[in-house]
C-alpha cells in the first residue's frame, strides 16, 4: 500500500531533507508550499516520506537535471523531427509513460530507458519527469538497460542487432540466452546478428529505411560484397520490391554456380587432355580418357596383334 501512496510523488518522498530545501526556497520566493508559480501542485514538495527499503519499484517525479544519460543506450541517432514532435506532445499533454531509472547516490539517478523522452522533455522545458525507480546493480545494468531498450518497438533493425551484439560481447550471453531474455526465437536473434555482416552502406540504408528487413535478408545470402552492392543499387535506383530482390539474388546465385561449374569442367578437361597427350606420346598410339562421377576410364587403341604385343611389352617394362 505504501508504494501506491507515493505514486507520482517527488524527490521529497525519496529524501525527506529535499522537502525542507524546497520549502525554504518557496518561502523565500513567496510561493505557497505545495504550489508552484503557476498555482499547480508542486509534486516535488509533497513531503511524503518513503522508507529506504521501499525506495524501489515506485514512480517519483525527478528533476531532469538529476538524471544522467544511459551509457548503454543502444540507440545512437535520434531523429530531430520526431524529437520536436514528442517535445510538443509532452509540453501539451505531459509525459504519459514514465522513464525508468536507478538510484546511484547523492540524489542522482542513471537512466535505464527513455532517453528519447528525456531529451524531448528537456527541449520542452520540463523540469521534472515521472520516473520508475528500479533496483539494478552495476553487474546487471548493462544487460538490463540493453534489454529494456531493445524491447521497445521504435528501434531500427541495426540498433536492435547492435544491442544483441553488446549483450553477447559485454554481458557474455550466448545467443540462446539473448533470445530468452528478449523473448525472441534463437533464429530471430541469429538472423538479426547477421545483419551486422552486411557492408556499412547497406546497414545505413536499412537504418535510414531506404530498404526493408526483407531486402536485407535477401542481400545477406549474397557472399560477394561487390554483388551485394550491385543488387543494392538496383533496389535503390529501380525500386525493387523484396520479391524482385529475391529473384535477382537467385538469378545471380544460379549464374555463379553455372559459371563455377563450367570453369571447373574446363579445368578438368584441360587436365585430362594433357594426360592423354602424354600417354599418346609415350605409347605412340591413340589414348582417350573419360571422366565419370566416381572415377573414369582410359581407352588405349591398337590396330593389330603386333601393336598389342608392343603395348604389353611397354607395360611389362614399367618398374
Amino acid at each position: 500500500m505504501a508504494s501506491k501512496k507515493v505514486l507520482g510523488r517527488g524527490l521529497s518522498a525519496f529524501f525527506p531533507e529535499y522537502e525542507d530545501e524546497n520549502k525554504k526556497d518557496k518561502e523565500g520566493q513567496g510561493v505557497t508550499e505545495g504550489k508552484g508559480e503557476s498555482g499547480k501542485e508542486d509534486i516535488a514538495g509533497s513531503g511524503t516520506y518513503v522508507e529506504p527499503e521501499q525506495r524501489v519499484n515506485i514512480v517519483l517525479h525527478v528533476p531532469v537535471d538529476n538524471i544522467r544519460a544511459n551509457p548503454h543506450q543502444p540507440r545512437k541517432e535520434f531523429d530531430e523531427e520526431r524529437l520536436e514532435e514528442l517535445a510538443g506532445s509532452i509540453e501539451n499533454h505531459g509525459l504519459i509513460q514514465p522513464i525508468t531509472v536507478r538510484y546511484i547516490g547523492e540524489k542522482r539517478f542513471e537512466l535505464i530507458s527513455g532517453e528519447r523522452r528525456l531529451r524531448a522533455a528537456k527541449r520542452a522545458g520540463i523540469e521534472e519527469l515521472p520516473a520508475y525507480i528500479r533496483e539494478v546493480n552495476d553487474e546487471d545494468i548493462i544487460s538490463y538497460a540493453l534489454i529494456e531498450n531493445i524491447q521497445r518497438e521504435d528501434l531500427n533493425p541495426i540498433e536492435v542487432a547492435l544491442g544483441y551484439q553488446r549483450l553477447v560481447e559485454e554481458a557474455e550471453y550466448t545467443q540462446a540466452e539473448v533470445a530468452r531474455r528478449v523473448g525472441k526465437n534463437r533464429s530471430t536473434v541469429a538472423n538479426m546478428l547477421r545483419l551486422l555482416n552486411l557492408p556499412p552502406f547497406i546497414q545505413a540504408g536499412l537504418r535510414d529505411e531506404k530498404i526493408s528487413m526483407g531486402h536485407a535478408r535477401a542481400l545477406i545470402s549474397v557472399e560477394d560484397p561487390d554483388d551485394q552492392e550491385a543488387i543494392y543499387k538496383k533496389i535503390i535506383k529501380k525500386g525493387y520490391s523484396v520479391r524482385q530482390t529475391e529473384k535477382a539474388v537467385k538469378a545471380l546465385t544460379e549464374e555463379k554456380a553455372t559459371s563455377e561449374s563450367s570453369t571447373g569442367k574446363d579445368r578438368q578437361n584441360a587436365f585430362l587432355k594433357e594426360i592423354s597427350d602424354r600417354l599418346r606420346n609415350k605409347l605412340s598410339t591413340k589414348v582417350k580418357i573419360k571422366s565419370k562421377k566416381n572415377g573414369g576410364e582410359i581407352r588405349i587403341e591398337y590396330y593389330s596383334d603386333e601393336e598389342l604385343d608392343r603395348l604389353l611389352g611397354l607395360f611389362e617394362n614399367i618398374s
